[in-house]
């Protein structure tokens, strides 16, 4: 009686391991390139719209890429369905991707402790040793750098940090009018991504950055949202201890 009952027990449970391995079988994911999302809002909706398919698992998102991965059950969806109904928004329409493709991406960063030619230089050996880097054009005057890069290669966060190693504190460069930047620095304690987060949520700052080899805060914001001072006035508030720095002669002039 108790062998049957055990033989009974190994059964069902070798029953449902069963049922949950077809189950699993039947996930797959598929990964494209969604033209015209291009920001977190864009990607929120071609969520929305990916998610009224049945049988979608999940969906996340590299928006340098432009690229969404969407995990599916087999049995309810197909790959076809999955960009049919992005074709039918008429604006977020998928297309196959590959980790060989080529995407280009571009961004402005502007860098206050570049000041001069041989700032410049500097950056751009660095960059240059870097896989994905297409082209580097510098405005001095700006104190601004534009850097063309293969998204599929590396990324904005990976050449932040280089050029952070090098002892920069680049934030993101606009060329609209309502755009300032602020220059600032703290002391050495502060130095952290604890800073970064404490600034962000400041009103008007668009952007902010850190750096522990200058011991600098730099913070892009909108001019419609704050002005010089105020920025300044909510950063102290928020507990951190700026200090505009005097006029900078390069050393390497």
């Amino acid at each position: 009686m108790k062998t049957n009952t055990f033989m009974r027990t190994l059964f069902q449970i070798a029953f449902l391991l069963l049922i949950n391995s077809n189950l699993m079988a039947q996930t797959d994911s598929i990964t494209v390139r969604v033209k015209g999302m291009r920001c977190e809002e864009c990607a929120h909706k071609v969520k929305n719209v990916v998610k009224k398919l049945p049988g979608i698992e999940g969906v996340s998102f590299n928006i340098e890429r432009r690229t969404a991965t969407i995990a599916y059950d087999r049995a309810q969806t197909c790959v076809d369905s999955i960009q049919a109904r992005l074709a039918a928004t008429g604006r977020y329409k998928a297309s196959s991707y590959s980790p060989n493709d080529t995407i280009i991406r571009g961004m402005g960063l502007r860098i206050a402790d570049m000041h001069c030619q041989n700032c410049y230089n500097r950056i751009s050996q660095r960059l240059q040793t870097m896989v994905g880097i297409d082209s580097m054009a510098p405005h001095l005057d700006k104190q601004y750098i534009f850097v063309r890069y293969d998204a599929n290669r590396t990324s904005k966060g990976e050449i932040r940090r280089a050029l952070g190693e090098l002892g920069f504190t680049p934030v993101n460069y606009y060329s609209g009018p309502k755009v300032a930047y602020a220059y600032y620095n703290i002391p050495a304690s502060q130095v952290n991504q604890a800073t970064i987060d404490e600034v962000i949520i400041v009103d008007g700052v668009e952007d902010a950055n850190v750096n522990s080899r200058q011991n600098a805060l730099a913070v892009t914001y909108f001019t419609d949202e704050t002005t010089a001072d105020k920025l300044a006035a909510d950063i102290k508030a928020a507990g951190i201890d700026i200090v505009v720095p005097p006029a900078h002669e390069c050393d390497e002039k």
